[in-house]
């Protein structure tokens, strides 16, 4: 599990350090405060890279990630530094059980240069990103596309493929906790995603299948999840942390209050969980949902700028009535405000 992630001159960041809990994260802030770089660039560190890899290697593979997965401006990896940065880009994670890993670039440098990585290596376990938009309408066909170049889209898509392309796990290798989540999902979508390999993808309902892309996108992004742990691909307690952009988006404000209890469960026997979300419902069910008296812990990261020096900042919090900044919040409570003006006049001000 991550403890600690640390960036300095990457992208829109000069300086920030994120104190992780070990259960779940949640990334909030105005567009263009980094949070889909903060997870995507913890992803990279986070690559499984082989045990006995040679240092040189390491660098292509990890300067490999990081460029497929932000898509820099003419694929040089030093267009990742912030803009006008003077001295060198550094990104550290700490895990829980004391490894490092980092890497560093300067201007115009090719490769990454990698450090602290020694002992036994924390990467070698995969991670999981499953990226904003939903995969299991294009699945068929995409990988062999996207490995020769015919598509463009971040590594994350890719990934993601691969993985629910996976064959499933034995069910009795499976934790009760990942067979319920399983359930609900499939309750709740009406029936089941099946997964055939080499992308094909049909929808089971009462013994007959449907073609995937006629099903709603909600339940698609909800049998995304169900898939992974169908295939063991997010195992808590074993599998690397999950990383998720914007669950939210293209769900059913309904189903958020499921998604929030899944996820709260998944932690609650091992699963770290760092997600980014621009929802006052899925922020609000967090909060609501969670019961430290079964050891449940929230942290809410608060991305923003500066008043003064525009520097992305954070504020981090494991309390919701403490947020600050809270755009999300404050967007829910000017649109209360707003209709009270407009149903009540001068006596709703």
């Amino acid at each position: 599990m991550i403890k600690q992630f640390e960036l300095k001159n990457f992208t829109a960041f000069r300086k920030l350090t994120l104190d992780l809990s070990p259960k779940i994260n949640v990334i909030i802030g105005e567009n263009s405060t980094g949070k889909t770089h903060l997870l995507k660039a913890a992803y990279a560190l986070h690559n499984k890279i082989k045990p006995d890899a040679e240092r040189d290697d390491v660098q292509k593979l990890l300067t490999a990630k990081f460029l497929q997965l932000f898509l820099p401006f003419e694929e040089k990896v030093w267009k990742l530094r912030r803009q006008g940065a003077p001295d060198e880009t550094y990104l550290l994670i700490n895990w829980l059980n004391g490894q490092k890993a980092a890497i560093s670039f300067n201007v115009n440098s090719r490769l990454l240069s990698v450090e602290n990585r020694r002992g036994k290596d924390p990467q070698n376990i995969d991670a999981v990103f499953i990226p904003t938009k939903e995969v299991i309408s294009f699945m068929e066909g995409f990988n062999s596309l996207y490995q020769k170049f015919e598509v463009s889209f971040d590594q994350t898509y890719h990934d993601i493929c691969v993985l629910l392309d996976l064959p499933k796990a034995r069910p009795e290798t499976l934790h009760k906790k990942s067979k319920w989540a399983m359930e609900e999902i499939e309750s709740t979508c009406g029936g089941r995603f099946v997964f055939y390999g080499g992308g094909r993808v049909t929808f089971m309902k009462d013994n007959v299948e449907y073609s995937a892309n006629v099903i709603a996108e909600g339940f698609r992004k909800l049998g995304v999840l169900s898939r992974l742990l169908e295939t063991s691909a997010i195992n808590p307690g074993i599998s690397g942390a999950l990383f998720w952009d914007e669950p939210e988006s293209s769900l059913n404000p309904m189903l958020m209050e499921l998604l929030v209890k899944i996820l709260l469960e998944l932690s609650r026997i091992g699963q770290q969980i760092i997600l980014t979300t621009h929802d006052y419902v899925l922020l609000k069910w967090f909060d609501l949902l969670m019961d430290k008296d079964r050891g449940d812990q929230v942290r809410f990261h608060s991305l923003f700028r500066d008043a003064e020096t525009s520097e992305v900042k954070a504020s981090s919090t494991d309390n919701y009535v403490e947020i600050a900044p809270n755009s999300l919040d404050e967007t829910f409570a000017l649109l209360v405000e707003h209709e009270l003006r407009r149903d009540m006049g001068d006596i709703g001000q």
